[in-house]
């Protein structure tokens, strides 16, 4: 508990800085922060991501929160509902449902589409996206990442990923070694000032 925080702390800090805020010092490189954590406190990384978001609000610092496993929620209700995706599953297996998933989520055509009508229709200072470990397998975190830099321009983005980030590459859940992503930074090691 001490250790997540200290890590909140440290995302306030960072987060309601001018500089951070203005995309200072990236030298033109795309405003993409990951925040990795242990899975492990998955409850308590929400809740402080809910007190996050409060305290930044009453600091004058509007944040648009975007959980994918909500927007994926409200997708398939839109597209058939859930009880659909449920017959497949029961139908046709799970490579089928797999890919029945990822066809009605279909990330070019669907997801970043909605994503976009989420930012356009918010005048937000951050973004935060979160709930990717609840879209395992179906969405991975490295595509939404380099499909989100053409949407998610007006703003920094805070990624809350639950596994680890070196710089280089994600590992959810600390196990599953995702495809290498060079984009973001490690917001652990960005100055607070």
């Amino acid at each position: 508990m001490e250790e997540t925080s200290k890590q909140f702390n440290h995302l306030y800090k960072v987060i309601s800085s001018k500089r951070f805020l203005s995309r200072e010092a990236l030298g033109g490189e795309i405003p993409f922060f990951i925040s990795a954590y242990n899975a492990e406190k998955e409850l308590l990384v929400v809740e402080s991501i809910r007190m996050l978001r409060k305290k930044l609000d009453t600091s004058g610092v509007t944040v648009l929160e975007i959980n994918l496993y909500d927007t994926v929620c409200e997708l398939l209700e839109e597209n058939g509902g859930m009880e659909r995706m449920f017959r497949v599953e029961k139908r046709r297996g799970k490579e089928k449902f797999l890919k029945a998933l990822q066809s009605t989520l279909n990330i070019h055509e669907v997801l970043m589409p909605r994503i976009s009508e989420i930012i356009d229709a918010n005048n937000a200072d951050v973004y935060f996206l979160t709930g990717i470990g609840l879209v395992f397998p179906y969405i991975r975190s490295h595509n939404v990442l380099n499909n989100l830099q053409n949407v998610a321009k007006e703003a920094p983005t805070v990624c809350f990923f639950p596994g680890e980030y070196n710089g280089h590459s994600l590992n959810l859940f600390g196990k599953l070694k995702d495809d290498n992503y060079y984009r973001a930074f490690n917001i652990e090691q960005i100055e607070s000032k």
